[in-house]
């Protein structure tokens, strides 16, 4: 299992939060695990299968990189 947490803390709103997680389950698939939302509060989440490690990581690291353009970054 692999976790990205990303914060957004820009001074007009409030603070951000994204996390990526690839975690393989019970069928030897991948799941990449998107969670996002405002820091101390109840976020949104998404998961998306993948069939093999390669290609969950292309999608996380894709993710990853949008997200810091955007003007997260690591805590």
């Amino acid at each position: 299992m692999t976790t990205c947490l990303l914060y957004n803390h820009a001074q007009t709103r409030p603070a951000r939060f994204y996390r990526i997680e690839l975690a393989m389950n019970l069928f030897d698939e991948v799941s990449l695990l998107r969670e996002w939302g405002i820091k101390g509060g109840k976020g949104c989440s998404t998961i998306n299968i993948f069939g093999n490690l390669r290609e969950a990581s292309v999608a996380a690291d894709r993710h990853r990189r949008r997200m810091l353009k955007r003007g997260y970054d690591r805590a």
